[in-house]
């Protein structure tokens, strides 16, 4: 997609000509936790010619907006108010067909669009960890891979997230949340396993050390010939991606290796993560979850009464994000303008179509 050019969409029937995913086999839906390198991942990705996955659309979290109860005939406009999709992808809102009423059709109306003809469609976002078994159930066909990073890693680049100004990673309970979805997105992942579903497995460790060999096994996994493009970011386009602060290395236009940073997590936080890793680890014979350093081997699994009192507070987030979720889509526009303005939440950025005065180093997902 042009960076410059607002991107007008016209509906594309599936093509099942050929044998390639591309040929209008779809969707393709990559998901990983939160700062994991889902963003190096999409850019990569995004680079073959017959891939134009959609950047953090996450239209697949508003299933409420097509209830009948609370359906709205403007359902892009509660859409983009969440996280600005049409702005930032350059879609004009009044080139998507009226009258669509159902959630399915929507997903692939707008995404199949965007991508054009004979190209893969779908979306990259860790806003699906929780929810690829839903995705699979609309879409049995469906494409996914699950990018997988060190649950320490993800914590701390977390983290780091929340210390910049105005930062969504910086909301309370994101410490659980990182923590806590790794193993849910683990359970999503063994769920589309068992339902014998397409999925795809990427470790962040590898891509950043071998991005050439990754990407090889993702063509071969999509029926895609390797284009050597997608293992390099250089001249990669990034203007769905918005400017925010926790954004700025996945701009770059280097992949940056791995390297120790200073610890940005507590002793007692840390001390959690490696806890758990070692309880994941025993769960799954040390086959999940990958980790880049050994855990010493004082690190004890945590006690059953932790693990329940952890449960029932994770729990407890997931229903208040999900609530706050269907609160959004049932309130009306006027309303949800009014409190942003009230909390002085900053607007979604639009499409960045500004040339780059300069290569930024580095693009680690931290």
């Amino acid at each position: 997609m042009s960076a410059s050019s607002q991107v007008k969409l016209t509906p594309t029937p599936a093509n099942g000509a050929g044998d390639s995913f591309a040929a209008g086999h779809g969707p393709l839906f990559v998901v990983g936790m939160w700062r994991s390198g889902t963003s190096l991942f999409y850019r990569l990705l995004n680079r073959h010619p017959q891939i134009a996955l959609m950047y953090e659309g996450d239209l697949g979290l508003f299933r409420p907006l097509f209830y009948p109860a609370s359906q709205k005939s403007r359902w892009t406009e509660h859409w983009d108010f969440w996280s600005g999709a049409l702005r930032r992808h350059g879609i004009d809102p009044a080139t998507i067909p009226s009258g669509i009423k159902d959630f399915k059709t929507a997903i692939e109306t707008v995404y199949r669009a965007y991508a054009g003809p004979n190209t893969i469609w779908g979306c990259k976002s860790p806003n699906y960890y929780d929810r690829m078994d839903m995705l699979h159930k609309m879409f049995p066909d469906a494409r996914f891979i699950v990018i997988w990073r060190d649950p320490r890693d993800v914590c701390r680049s977390v983290a780091r997230a929340g210390q910049v100004d105005y930062s969504w990673f910086a909301r309370r309970w994101m410490f659980e949340r990182a923590l806590f979805g790794c193993r849910l997105l683990r359970s999503q992942y063994d769920e589309l396993v068992r339902r014998k579903a397409h999925v795809h497995q990427v470790t962040y460790e590898e891509l950043v050390s071998d991005p050439t060999h990754v990407m090889q096994g993702v063509s071969e996994f999509l029926n895609l010939p390797f284009d050597p493009a997608t293992a390099s970011l250089a001249g990669g386009d990034h203007s769905a991606i918005e400017n925010a602060a926790h954004h700025e290395k996945v701009k770059s236009d280097r992949i940056n290796k791995l390297e120790d940073r200073d610890e940005v997590l507590s002793p007692e936080e840390l001390g959690k993560v490696e806890s758990y890793i070692r309880l994941w680890q025993e769960e799954f014979q040390c086959a999940w979850p990958t980790i880049r350093k050994p855990l010493s081997a004082g690190v004890k699994p945590p006690s059953t009464r932790q693990q329940l009192t952890d449960a029932v507070n994770y729990k407890r987030i997931l229903a208040w994000d999900r609530l706050r979720l269907g609160i959004y889509c049932y309130a009306p526009m006027w309303l949800l303008k009014q409190y942003r303005r009230v909390a002085k939440k900053p607007i979604p950025l639009s499409r960045n179509t500004a040339p780059q005065a300069e290569a930024e180093t580095a693009s680690r997902a931290s």
